[in-house]
């Protein structure tokens, strides 16, 4: 049977009222498998992370012109040469384009002597603590199907999001936050969809913070508080509520019922950690200083991942930093002016070495897994003049911590960083190593739905062993 909800509606009462722990403890001792749904499980492996911070870079930034050091593509630059199109109209067909060098100069930085062009000095920094996938490939050549595809493993079907994947195989450490929170999302190019829980019981969504083209002060977790009303007042309303839940549970659906049931308790709970957790202003003038938070350029991607290591640290499993948005062209979609990545990558790199360098100092590190990457990357070849096309068969991201091999460098593209032809990653091998090194394996996280057995990879994926 449930805890009975006049024993949740104390329990919730004791939470707001600062026990949270004390009444946490008695809620979750002796409940169904429904109320232990976000409890923090054990796994038959031992993992290497506890958490992942996704830093997505929307649109696809250039890794010929950031992380994927090409001398050929220098030497060569202006030759034009045969290419087989991947779009809609010209897919198969070859066509003559332009090599075009990139537009900043790389440098070797750390003991590895890895090469970064000057669109990252900061974090060039950190090259011996990052393992670069350079041999990366996915599916779809448009944002919205490439960025679906990332987040859920499906170019155009509603299935969970990484993050309500891991939760649901693991729960979360904090049972007064969420255990996938996403800030800052782009509405476009799959939109709430590439947080969503899909089948899987609701309390496993993401809960976006703020909205993309937003600044993070202004819109943090919507409706967390109601000032015009008192924390008694609130949980009458709630014990109302649930009862009412719970008869129309009893009738059946009772899976859907009970992660409403749990959302709703979570919210209230939510009223008493989030506010704490934003203020922001109690970190130190350095920790401020580092992210960037006081200059103009900045500002508002420090004040997210400093968010997101505050959220890492207060136990939350599966954290989504946004750098997006509300356009259906993402900010690093330059088919044209390729020079405006300097602008996205001044906003950026502080910020994401902040984080690097914050948790590395706090030991949080070893295990905390930093993805940073794209839907996919862009050609060689010029567009427009001045631009790069998407480039889906050949690109990099790079992983921090979390049980990865520091200042390793895995895979590769070909000569003029076209195509992977070394070390090929998948974006379905990269979402199984991602559930690896978090304990779990791809092959046995499955939901039962619609008659068949759904997981992330669906019947793709391997580990990416050489980089662990």
């Amino acid at each position: 049977m449930n805890t009975p909800y006049y024993t949740r509606r104390e329990m919730l009462r004791r939470t707001a009222c600062g026990f949270g722990g004390m009444a946490l403890a008695h809620l979750v001792v002796g409940g169904a498998s429904g109320n232990t749904a976000m409890l923090p499980r054990t796994t038959p492996v031992a993992p290497r992370a506890k958490r992942i911070i996704f830093l997505f870079m929307a649109g696809g930034p250039s890794h010929v012109d950031s992380f994927d050091y090409k001398p050929e593509l220098i030497r060569r630059s202006g030759q034009s040469i045969d290419f087989e199109g991947v779009r809609f109209g010209t897919k198969g067909k070859m066509t003559k384009r332009k090599l075009m060098a990139p537009l900043w100069s790389f440098h070797r930085y750390g003991e590895t002597g890895s090469a970064v062009s000057d669109l990252f000095p900061c974090i060039g920094q950190h090259v011996d603590d990052l393992c670069f996938l350079h041999g990366m490939q996915t599916e779809g050549v448009a944002h919205g199907p490439a960025t679906l595809f990332l987040h859920t493993g499906a170019t155009n079907l509603v299935r969970p999001s990484v993050g309500s994947w891991l939760t649901y195989g693991l729960g979360t450490e904090n049972q007064n936050l969420p255990g996938f929170v996403t800030i800052g999302p782009s509405p476009v190019n799959g939109g709430p969809r590439n947080y969503s829980s899909a089948f899987l019981p609701a309390i496993h969504q993401g809960t976006p913070i703020g909205r993309a083209g937003q600044p993070l002060g202004d819109a943090p977790i919507a409706h967390t508080t109601r000032s015009d009303r008192s924390t008694d007042w609130q949980a009458n309303q709630l014990d109302h509520l649930q009862q009412l839940n719970q008869l129309q549970a009893s009738r059946g659906h009772f899976d859907q019922f009970e992660a409403t049931i749990q959302s709703y308790e979570l919210a209230f709970r939510m009223q008493t950690a989030v506010p704490t957790l934003f203020q922001l202003d109690r970190e130190t003038e350095q920790t401020k200083r580092m992210y960037g938070m006081h200059e103009k350029a900045t500002a508002g991607f420090g004040r997210q991942c400093l968010l997101a290591r505050r959220l890492a640290e207060a136990g939350v499993r599966y954290i989504q930093v946004n750098y997006a948005d509300n356009s259906s062209n993402p900010r690093w979609d330059q088919h044209s002016k390729m020079k405006r990545h300097a602008t996205h990558a001044l906003a950026t790199d502080r910020p994401v070495a902040a984080l690097l360098a914050d948790l590395k100092q706090r030991g949080m590190l070893e295990d905390t897994l930093v993805w940073w990457g794209g839907e996919f990357g862009r050609t060689p070849f010029s567009q427009n003049n001045d631009g790069r096309d998407h480039n889906p068969r050949g690109f990099t991201v790079w992983l921090a911590g979390g049980g990865v091999k520091p200042g390793h460098h895995h895979g590769s593209t070909d000569e003029i960083g076209h195509l992977a032809v070394d070390g090929r990653v998948h974006m379905h091998d990269l979402h199984a190593t991602l559930l690896h090194l978090m304990g779990i394996d791809h092959k046995q996280l499955t939901f039962r739905h619609s008659g068949r057995d759904f997981r992330l990879t669906d019947v793709h994926g391997r580990v990416v062993k050489e980089i662990l």
